[in-house]
């Protein structure tokens, strides 16, 4: 077994440093069998253990001052099923590296989010999602997972023979056990139609329900103090791929280096975020182009940020949108971040904050060492007036009793919690005053 012990010199941060911890030790395991002994000691030695995977929660998850295990150790393809499309992978695999390996058997994941950096097992246990209602949450693709339990046992739970106990685990933020293998849906490899447009905020009102049930998949970006929404869509073509370099190389250097000197200037002067907001909606580029999926749903994200995101009910969404703009019209909040919105599908996942109903997913961005926190609290009470379930993985202010009252399954979530893990080994702070207090 492989195994780093930090002193506390070594401070772990998650991505956008909105948490550090001093973990006692690190551990690195590069098997199963690893992952068992650890556990295995740790429950004889009456220690917690988190683990991480990418550390690109917002939220304190994996925070803990005792053990943390990281999975970059544990990866790669165990199999690919080229009949029954599906792939195991173990679970410290990245997002971008899977596509990758499955690119080149003319394979990929039928949906993924705009970041894929994230580690399968990170992604799905917080419910990371893409965009399309036709789509649920990268959990969605999910098969089979494989976790290790407190008392080191394995358990491998299938979507059609433990239906019950899957639909709790999947969505689980680690408070289970370690997951170290997952069986996902993959498919064959399609060519997209991608298309980036401009439209007025009115039109996007009327048309709205419209282009969610036309376009596979369909986003917006709203800019605070603006009237232009940024609208991308992807659709299945015939058309072969097309070389994607140049439009790469473009929403690098726009959405990573000019971002990056924009928010530096508005953190510097805060009431120029108005401005560079305006001006950043005129400077939206207007693209058609066709590509392999995997190779248009994510891209770079380098400016360090700190997200908000809630999952509303999706036949709220003009209602939400129109309180949204109000707050930012009527309000000083110094924000020049494009608001993101997506949809999903209605799943049976406990935790999932799509469970049981169609949902869009509203994302609200700050610069890193920005004053985010009034902003926030104001579009977080106007989520909560439509009944909005966060990602777990982004900033959010819920109590235990709010949450039980969002997810129906809260609940027999906990139930299940317990028989996996008794003793608490798998819960740090957080967690445990996230889910009882």
């Amino acid at each position: 077994m492989t195994s780093l012990v930090r002193t506390k010199t070594n401070t772990f941060y998650n991505w956008a440093h909105t948490f550090h911890s001093v973990p006692a030790d690190w551990y690195y395991p590069e098997s199963v069998a690893d992952v068992q002994r650890i556990v295995t000691q740790s429950r004889t030695q009456n220690r917690t253990i988190r683990v991480v995977g990418a550390g690109h929660s917002f939220t304190p998850l994996v925070a803990t001052s005792d053990c943390l295990v990281s999975l970059d150790r544990l990866t790669g393809i165990v199999s690919l099923d080229d009949k029954n499309e599906t792939v195991t992978v173990l679970a410290g695999t990245k997002l971008f590296d899977l596509s990758e390996r499955l690119a080149v058997h003319g394979f990929s994941l039928e949906n993924l989010g705009d970041i894929n950096v994230q580690s399968v097992a990170g992604a799905i246990a917080t419910g990371t999602h893409g965009t399309g209602i036709t789509f649920g949450s990268i959990s969605t693709q999910v098969e089979s997972l494989t976790i290790v339990k407190a008392d080191g046992s394995l358990s491998t739970l299938h979507r059609r023979t433990n239906e019950d106990a899957f639909y709790g685990a999947v969505v689980s933020l680690g408070m289970l056990g370690i997951i170290v293998s997952v069986t996902l849906r993959v498919v064959k490899r399609p060519i997209y139609h991608y298309e980036s447009t401009k439209v007025q905020f009115a039109d996007l009102q009327r048309e709205l329900f419209q282009w969610v049930e036309e376009h596979q998949h369909f986003e917006f970006f709203l800019f605070p103090h603006s009237d232009t929404v940024h609208v991308k869509t992807m659709d299945p073509s015939d058309h072969g791929p097309e070389d994607i370099t140049k439009h790469k190389t473009t929403s690098l250097v726009v959405e990573n280096y000019l971002l990056q000197c924009v928010s530096s200037v508005c953190k510097t002067f805060p009431k120029s975020s108005k401005f560079f907001s305006r001006l950043s909606s005129i400077a939206v580029s207007e693209t058609s182009l066709h590509a392999p999926s995997d190779e248009l749903f994510s891209t770079p994200r380098n400016v360090r940020f700190v997200e908000m995101e809630y999952a509303v009910p999706l036949e709220k969404l003009p209602q939400i949108l129109a309180h949204i703009r109000t707050a930012l019209h009527t309000s000083n909040y110094h924000v020049h971040f494009p608001i993101e919105v997506r949809t999903v599908k209605a799943d049976q996942l406990w935790l999932s904050p799509s469970y049981e109903r169609p949902s869009a997913y509203i994302a609200f961005h700050m610069y890193s060492g920005t004053q985010y926190r009034p902003y926030f609290k104001a579009m977080e009470a106007i989520m909560d007036t439509f009944e909005g379930r966060p990602h777990w993985g982004k900033l959010h202010t819920k109590s235990t009793e709010q949450l039980s009252a969002l997810y129906p399954r809260f609940q027999d979530f906990l139930h299940l919690r317990e028989q996996f893990d008794p003793d608490q080994m798998f819960l740090n702070g957080y967690l445990r005053e996230l889910i009882y207090r």
